[in-house]
């Protein structure tokens, strides 16, 4: 009987003897662990979702191995700012964001958010998807839910109801609360309406994140109601796609970015974020005045029947197409979706202007807008920014990078090629090109930065016991191959996506696999 239980035992310990050590080694790689440190040369050690060890291991095995030589390793790519709810549900691979080695992804922006929070967050875990996955609560989306579209100030009660709803949000794991100040609802929302309900979200650990009020010629007051917010409301504020729109605002970014550094010198947390275009994306309505839009679409639609009040709109869409988002002409606005008449993407104002045998002047530009307007819902491309705010932007040590991008389906629309190539644009462009900032520099603003910002635990760097999200790329081919043009290409330079220890890309090619997990804000509660 002895004899019998020693053989079983040693049956036993040869068989344990045969397992791996890890599930995944990765070897002869140059790690850039996202701290903005110096690259080192080591190996990783990968178990179940975690980086177990860094080191050596040339005695260790693994169930798999990938040979990073020549290669980054880097920690995966957080983007911060997306609107990939817009098709994640349609594209759950999100294909466009893994192959620029992108792992987590963040939606509920502008001030606009799937709502219920836990609701959507069953969905996404139903579905399953290859990335992370983390949403804010937006204000406007709030606020519609109790007011409408309605342009006054809240009653108590109705006050009262979007702190509560607030409040519920961040129970259910929501980031933070986001606003879109320049949207509809968001932009009638006093200061004081936003400060109520960050409040609620800096008791519960969360972020104010805002698409400000406006990004042109009062820009200045914008960047300063941001902060505002965030001190008095007691959490950090974060300006989002932080730009300058319009040629006579061009170089306003060095007093925006002094405002930021005077803030954080007197220990508020002020962060920001950018995509590395000069060109914006919103709904075509973002030139028509917010005031116009109030009560929604019809209520808009009968404004512009109006004469008298279809001249005063005319009037604003001519001032922001020479001095605003059309950057000084119809031709700088570019329909990128209108699908109920698709024949428009792609074209600009100047061109549909044309169409119609007329001049493309700005005020018959105002009228091909109405009419887009009128025949339906149209997002546009605006060619407004200037390059050297982008940028003096990027080398501000706060300045994470992010898309701002839909998930769009491949194909389908004029879409800004942000959503394809923004990771890798910054990598290839403005990095190995340009020299604006170091590699170890842009992959800190890509992943320990915003980790820290929106308070990821455990993930954005290369460390033991880090939850093992990783993009392996090289240096020297990583680009973004998505213009204007010709939008619907994915970046290329990016070799292996690990997301919670799982390969989601193996030598440049997505595998379908959907290890992606919803990750949690800091008030979740059970």
């Amino acid at each position: 009987m002895k004899n019998k239980f020693l053989l079983l035992l040693l049956i036993v310990i040869s068989s344990c003897s045969d397992q791996p050590d890890y599930d995944l080694i990765i070897k002869n790689g140059s790690i850039i662990d996202g701290s903005g440190q110096p690259r080192f040369s080591t190996n990783i050690g990968i178990k179940d979702d975690t980086i177990h060890v860094l080191g050596a291991l040339d005695s260790k095995t693994a169930k798999k191995y990938i040979d990073a030589t020549n290669l980054i390793v880097a920690p995966g790519f957080i983007d911060v700012h997306t609107h990939a709810v817009r098709g994640i549900f349609d594209v759950p691979t999100a294909d466009a964001f893994l192959y620029q080695g992108v792992t987590t992804l963040t939606d509920g922006n502008d001030g606009s958010s799937p709502f219920p929070i836990g609701e959507h967050y069953q969905k996404i875990e139903e579905i399953g998807i290859s990335p992370n996955w983390a949403v804010f609560v937006g204000q406007g989306t709030i606020r519609e839910e109790v007011m409408g579209l309605e342009n006054r100030a809240p009653t108590s009660s109705e006050l009262e109801e979007m702190k509560n709803l607030t409040k519920k949000a961040m129970k259910e794991g929501a980031l933070g609360l986001s606003s879109g100040l320049f949207y509809v609802p968001g932009n009638f929302s006093s200061k004081e309406e936003i400060i109520a309900l960050a409040q609620i979200v800096g008791e519960r650990g969360g972020i104010y994140i805002s698409h400000m009020r406006d990004e042109a010629d009062k820009i200045l007051d914008s960047v300063a109601e941001t902060i505002e917010i965030g001190i008095a409301g007691g959490l950090p504020a974060h300006i989002t796609h932080h730009k300058v729109i319009g040629k006579e605002n061009w170089g306003l970014s060095l007093q925006t970015l002094a405002m930021i550094d005077e803030a954080n010198q007197k220990g508020h947390d002020v962060y920001l974020d950018q995509y590395p275009y000069t060109a914006s994306q919103t709904s075509i309505t973002a030139l028509i005045p917010q005031w116009a839009q109030a009560g929604g679409r019809k209520a808009l639609l009968d404004r512009l029947s109006n004469d008298e009040t279809r001249k005063r709109i005319k009037e604003e869409v001519v001032r922001k197409i020479l001095f605003d988002r059309g950057g000084g002409h119809p031709k700088n606005v570019v329909i990128s979706e209108a699908k109920w008449d698709t024949s428009l993407e792609g074209k600009n104002l100047a061109e549909i202007t044309l169409t119609k045998g007329i001049e493309p002047t700005p005020e018959n530009a105002a009228e091909t807008v109405f009419e887009i307007i009128e025949g339906g819902y149209a997002r546009a491309v605006f060619h407004a920014i200037s390059d050297d705010d982008v940028k003096f932007i990027m080398q501000h040590p706060n300045a994470a990078i992010a898309s701002d991008g839909p998930l769009m389906p491949f194909g389908e629309s004029r879409p800004h090629p942000r959503s394809y190539g923004t990771f890798p644009r910054v990598l290839g462009k403005y990095v190995r090109e340009s020299n604006v900032i170091s590699l170890e520099e842009a992959i800190r603003k890509m992943t320990s930065l915003p980790a820290k910002i929106i308070s990821l635990n455990k993930r954005g760097l290369i460390k033991e016991g880090y939850y093992a999200d990783i993009t392996i790329f090289d240096p020297e081919k990583i680009s973004d191959n998505a213009t204007f043009q010709d939008p619907h290409q994915y970046s290329s330079g990016v070799e292996y996506v690990i997301v919670n220890g799982q390969i989601v890309v193996s030598d440049g090619v997505h595998n379908l696999s959907k290890p992606g997990r919803v990750l949690f804000g800091p008030g979740k509660m059970d």
